[in-house]
């Protein structure tokens, strides 16, 4: 992150790099205060960061002959050392999250996958100061991991809870976004908004990619707490509906006559393109719910972990049968 100084008067500005911890160089400090002390004027002081506006407004009014005019480039010096150093954005309230216990996250992330995968996976867990993490290195290119921030709604949960695995395209492609989102709210220096707003730009910039072929996302965990509809939509449930994710970049229910509000059969999801515009979503989903054999056999084999879940977190526990909208 690199920070600029503004000193502003009237019609002109001059802008002063600084760099993330590093104090503003000694001699631009008194090139600015010579500037000041040229004029008697009101000016305006602006400090700007990357992902972030911090702003300080101040008055100063100079006289020439004051006695205290030499104090100015220390004050001054302060003061954007002070902004330099002051790395929260405003407005990224609680952004923190809690630490899940490492055996029960771990076994959660897992169970997004079938049996068979899980052996050699490699598991991601979240630093909730840093990110994400390789816990386990697995060797089969799949990958597992709870997603706890889903940036186009553009707000900090934390009782957001989604196991989701990835094959080696997928983990190539679209784990990055969740990687970047968790890091970017780990810092603390963003808020939510600003988050959807850099991976949008991103994505325009082909930052984000596509998946180049055909994959799969298994998301077949008991139960997961989730956003059950679109962005515009912030009601979030605890749900048991184990399903297969097939890779749908840019494509539109219309292109494979699925209807809208299918509760059956496959259903598109593509929450990028409510955010993107039509055909502007990289990351989209043509899901398919697993049978009801699959369902009842998941749910019977995985009966220990949800009742792990639900001592851990009351919202978890759910009729696994239907939802659960508590908090």
């Amino acid at each position: 992150m690199k920070t600029s100084a503004t000193v502003a008067r009237r019609g002109w500005c001059l802008p002063v790099r600084v760099g993330r911890f590093s104090p503003i160089a000694t001699g631009d400090v008194f090139f600015i205060f010579r500037l000041l002390l040229s004029y008697s004027d009101q000016f305006l002081v602006t400090f700007k960061s990357d992902n972030k506006i911090l702003i300080m407004i101040h008055t100063i009014k100079l006289v020439k002959k004051c006695r205290g005019a030499l104090m100015f480039p220390v004050i001054l010096l302060i003061a954007i050392q002070g902004f330099a150093q002051n790395p929260v954005a405003v407005g990224s309230s609680g952004w923190k999250l809690e630490t899940i216990p490492v055996d029960l996250e771990t076994d959660f992330a897992l169970s997004a996958l079938p049996s068979h995968l899980r052996t050699d996976a490699t598991v991601y867990l979240l630093d909730p100061e840093k990110g994400y993490y390789i816990a386990r290195r697995g060797s089969n290119g799949f990958i597992c991991f709870i997603a706890r921030t889903e940036w186009e709604w553009a707000e900090f949960r934390k009782d957001l809870a989604a196991p989701i695995s990835y094959d080696a395209e997928g983990a190539k492609t679209i784990f990055p976004v969740y990687l970047d989102v968790a890091a970017m709210r780990a810092s603390g220096k963003f808020t939510a908004l600003q988050i959807k707003d850099t991976i949008v730009e991103r994505i325009n910039k082909g930052i984000y990619k596509a998946p180049s072929r055909t994959g799969i996302s298994y998301m077949l965990a008991p139960i997961m707490r989730v956003y059950p509809a679109m962005p515009d939509n912030k009601d979030i449930v605890t749900m048991s509906m184990p399903h297969y994710m097939f890779y749908a970049p840019y494509i539109t229910n219309t292109d494979v006559g699925i209807k809208q509000d299918a509760h059956q059969g496959p259903m598109l999801v593509n929450p990028d393109q409510w955010v993107l515009g039509e055909r502007k979503g990289p990351h989209g989903y043509i899901i398919l719910p697993a049978t009801e054999t699959e369902k009842a056999k998941i749910l019977e084999e995985s009966k220990e972990l949800v009742k792990r879940l639900g001592a851990y977190k009351a919202y978890f526990k759910v009729d696994t049968g239907g939802m659960h909208h508590g908090n």
